[in-house]
């Protein structure tokens, strides 16, 4: 059973189970996990003007968009480094900064971060989080992995949990990566869906070894047009800058962004009603006896009590028009979980409906 490696085009999944593919309004795709509000309205009302932008090449440096960056993240522009999506910036970072190194990777987690860095020959370990832990890092249980790499990839809020790390154990892992010069890279693509700031952003001048990795697609909802960014020391954005393609931002893409950055009204209203509605799905869900996991972001990892396999119920949810996340690919969890966005509310009731069904389906047998 080869699965699809990545949440969006449902098309795939249904293929690969072979299930007939639902039509499209009788479907909820909850694999993907942007906003559920869609892009800036702001966006729609100026696209049209944006049709001009095609004819010149973009600005090879996003000169604007570093402007834009640079006085919300209170960072100089040298420290901030566009690019075409996150992805491309961990396969930048991967080749320019990591090749033949050592990479420790907190998993379960992204899947490109190994795959960019097995491209570009390196040694790649593990540290796993436990369930049994609700998902914790610990930095005290990470220190002797730390001494034996040169690279170390976290996902801060994590992705597939949701689980925003304390503050103070990543600090801890800064810390000791500094001594020996090892780059700890947080990858903080969900960090604007949480209405506490957990960024890491403020150790930047602290720590010449830390990089963090950034997504406009998420908040945004701009997942086609691809528009990431990360943040460090001058000295090592320098050496991406030698891997990066020219225009690989395009024109389009960077007036995008830029509406994006200045709409902070969107990022604000979203918050406050994803807390809402997380902690309103969390708890019918744990009503229905499902495991939720802690999650502060516009995801969640749903677990089936007592199952080590969940294909079953993934079948039984694609059948009804809800789209879900395997985990078959992330590893430590190995198909045992669920990943489920925050859709709207009615969507969300939709889900709610259908695993209600299959609760009375399994007292049944």
């Amino acid at each position: 059973m080869k699965l699809p490696s990545h949440g969006s085009n449902p098309f795939y999944l249904y293929e690969s189970l072979q299930i007939p593919l639902l039509e499209k309004q009788k479907r909820i795709d909850f694999s993907v996990n942007i906003n559920p509000f869609g892009p800036p309205p702001m966006i729609r009302e100026k696209w049209q003007s944006y049709y001009i932008s095609i004819e010149d090449y973009p600005d090879p440096y996003c000169l604007q968009l570093k402007e834009l960056i640079s006085k919300k993240e209170h960072v100089k522009e040298k420290e901030i480094f566009i690019g075409n999506g996150a992805s491309e910036i961990i396969f930048i970072l991967a080749s320019a900064l990591l090749k033949n190194k050592k990479v420790l990777i907190v998993e379960p987690t992204f899947s490109e971060y190994q795959k960019a860095c097995e491209m570009f020959g390196c040694q790649v370990s593990s540290f796993l989080l436990e369930s049994e832990k609700n998902w914790e890092l610990y930095a005290d249980e990470l220190l002797n992995a730390i001494h034996e790499v040169e690279a170390i990839f976290i996902c801060h809020p994590h992705n597939p949990t949701g689980k925003a790390f304390q503050e103070k154990e990543l600090y801890q892992i800064l810390k000791e990566a500094a001594k020996q010069n090892t780059f700890v890279i947080i990858d903080e693509a969900f960090y604007d869906f949480s209405t506490q700031n957990h960024s890491m952003v403020q150790y930047l001048q602290k720590f010449p070894n830390l990089i963090i990795l950034r997504s406009l697609t998420k908040m945004f909802a701009i997942a086609g047009i691809r528009l990431g960014y990360a943040l460090g020391h001058e000295a090592v954005l320098e050496k991406l800058k030698k891997y990066q393609p020219e225009w690989s931002v395009n024109a389009i893409a960077q007036k995008i962004g830029a509406l994006c950055l200045k709409d902070d009204e969107h990022v604000k209203r979203t918050q406050q009603w994803m807390e809402k509605e997380r902690n309103r799905v969390s708890n019918e869900l744990r009503k229905l006896g499902f495991d939720v996991s802690d999650s502060q972001v516009n995801f969640y990892l749903l677990n089936e009590p007592e199952k080590q396999d969940l294909k079953e119920l993934i079948v039984f949810l694609l059948k009804h028009g809800i789209v879900p996340r395997h985990t078959y690919n992330f590893r430590g969890l190995e198909g045992r979980y669920l990943r489920l966005a925050i859709k709207k509310r009615e969507e969300n009731d939709r889900l709610l409906e259908v695993l209600q069904k299959w609760r009375k389906i399994c007292s049944y047998l």
